[in-house]
């Protein structure tokens, strides 16, 4: 196997491996194993993000990020140059409850129906590093 056959593969089965860890319906599982691994079995992915309650996925791409939303067995593909990080640092305001210490948004200029919103955020200031982190990799991705 070349190389960046190896990296594909890799990037996809991590992907599959972390969807086996959330609680999702057997339809939703199928889709994900079987349809989006189809779609994706030739395109590197080079990380991902999942929600674990719901399965919406994020596929950090070479040049772009695809947006999975399992209910609805939606595909959301937006290419990097319409993608923005916003970040949102509150650790020295005065918060209401249960408002963000910590808030971080990427987030796309496209059609309402079609835009990403993709949120990181953290509720106390131990957790703040974690968000940080995902923050720094988002933006080493956004500015390759």
């Amino acid at each position: 196997m070349r190389q960046e056959e190896v990296s594909q593969d890799a990037g996809l089965h991590a992907f599959l491996d972390a969807l086996n860890a959330c609680n999702l319906p057997p339809r939703q599982h199928e889709w994900f194993h079987v349809d989006v691994a189809t779609m994706f079995s030739s395109t590197p992915i080079h990380f991902h993000e999942v929600e674990a309650d719901s399965g919406k996925s994020l596929l950090f791409l070479n040049d772009s990020l695809v947006l999975l939303c399992p209910q609805q067995h939606l595909l959301h593909h937006f290419p990097r140059h319409l993608i923005h990080c916003f970040v949102e640092d509150r650790r020295h305001h005065v918060l209401m409850e249960n408002e963000a210490v910590f808030r971080a948004e990427l987030f796309s200029i496209s059609p309402l129906e079609e835009q990403l919103c993709w949120v990181s955020q953290s509720p106390s200031p131990h957790d703040v590093p974690a968000v940080q982190a995902k923050v720094a990799r988002w933006m080493a991705w956004l500015n390759r």
